[in-house]
């Protein structure tokens, strides 16, 4: 009777550690559309998964909100693409290591019929300016993420209003919004990693790029495990390690969507 008991005891120990395991195994990654839309996180993440034992779970959502998950301690890391904004994060002692990861840039989409005639400016704030003073069509993500933020900054270096009456703002991700600017012949932001995602499938042009103002750098930023207990930091520094790595760097590189180029890997190694 006594054997009964202890091996039922021993079975319940065993059980009720099983899911502080499985929960252990998993990194929790907030990044930004950009990156999940591209295709690059499911290009990258089955080799780091396979290396290193661990699960990523990606939490998708614009740059604001990625960093507000880490500043809750709701996950580990965040890979985010607005600058101001990662160095308040870290400042504010919410996150830690910040470091450098990759590059791409914006540009500004719109119809082919152009009626705001930007297309080749080679200034993005003329450009935009042009597209408020014709009253034309713009979508915006409206959601707090690193493009949205890019594109607020262009608006009051524009010296414009931008809540002129064809402005909409939408809340949604990259992909959606290219989508509906398509539907309804708008103009619109994009990083070039999701343009060349979804450009086959869009009647949309490229109309603007190549201005230095709009650079777009990714970083990857540890949230800080003195802030929140249950952080799986060991599993987030793995990932960071292997995204700057030889390895990383090189996948990230080589990550193209019809012979073209999304990212160019920038950490320093």
């Amino acid at each position: 009777m006594k054997n009964w008991i202890f091996r039922a005891l021993a079975t319940l120990v065993v059980i009720c550690a099983l899911p502080l395991q499985a929960e252990e195994s998993i990194v929790r990654l907030a990044t930004t559309t950009s990156t999940y839309n591209s295709g690059l996180l499911d290009a990258l993440l089955p080799s780091f998964e396979a290396r290193h034992n661990l699960k990523v779970q990606v939490i998708a959502v614009g740059t604001g909100k990625a960093l507000r998950m880490g500043e809750a301690g709701d996950v580990d890391l965040v890979m985010t693409h607005a600058p101001a904004a990662e160095q308040k994060f870290v400042d504010a002692g919410f996150g830690v290591e910040p470091t450098g990861l990759m590059y791409n840039d914006f540009v500004l989409i719109g119809p082919a019929a152009d009626p705001a005639q930007i297309r080749g400016n080679q200034s993005a704030v003329d450009a935009m300016k042009k597209i408020a003073d014709s009253n034309s069509l713009f979508i915006s993500r409206g959601d707090d993420s690193g493009t949205h933020k890019k594109e607020k900054g262009l608006w009051k270096s524009a010296g414009v209003d931008h809540r002129f009456e064809n402005y909409r703002e939408v809340g949604q991700g990259m992909g959606k919004v290219l989508q509906m600017a398509d539907e309804l012949n708008a103009y619109t932001l994009t990083d070039r990693g999701t343009w060349l995602a979804y450009e086959s499938r869009l009647q949309l042009q490229l109309l603007v790029e190549g201005d230095e103002g709009l650079f777009n750098p990714y970083q990857v930023i540890l949230v800080n495990p003195s802030k929140h207990e249950g952080l799986n930091t060991e599993g987030a520094r793995a990932l960071r390690d292997w995204l700057i790595s030889d390895e990383g760097q090189q996948q990230i590189d080589a990550f193209k969507i019809n012979g073209k180029p999304l990212f160019k890997a920038s950490a320093a190694r």
